[in-house]
């Protein structure tokens, strides 16, 4: 399956995951949850990276949509190579998406997925205004 991403996403990320006996199921590949526990490690990390992690004293990101499309089944052994996106940044939200493929097989999507990330107020428990330094990363 060929999965192209369009060209207003940026790419600002990419990491690989080994793919660990126990993330199969008793069908052995894969169990579908754990592709968003590799959207999310690749996320975390993309994060830490951008020096955006959440502050629960203060900002930071949450995440108020997630999704994933399945394409191929992955299976151990092996290493998932995950590239991030962002996209669509507007007043207090911003789309992040990402390929997952293995890392042997470089161009062959095995699932895609996303999350659309609103900035948050944490005491406040409001959605506020994206900073511009994030505003900048994600154009």
């Amino acid at each position: 399956m060929k999965f192209d991403i369009p060209e207003q996403k940026k790419r600002v990320f990419e990491v690989v995951i080994p793919i660990r006996w126990g993330d199969m199921d008793a069908m052995g590949h894969v169990n579908n949850t754990t592709y968003f526990r590799y959207l999310e490690t690749c996320r975390i990390d993309w994060m830490r990276a951008a020096g955006c992690m959440p502050n629960p004293l203060g900002e930071g990101p949450v995440i108020v949509n997630a999704f994933c499309n399945f394409y191929k089944q992955l299976e151990y052994p092996g290493n998932v190579l995950v590239k991030m996106y962002t996209s669509d940044p507007a007043r207090t939200t911003f789309e992040t998406w990402a390929t997952m493929e293995m890392a042997d097989q470089p161009g062959v999507i095995y699932a895609a997925g996303g999350a659309t990330t609103i900035w948050v107020d944490f005491p406040k428990q409001k959605a506020i205004d994206l900073p511009d330094w994030m505003r900048a990363i994600v154009s």
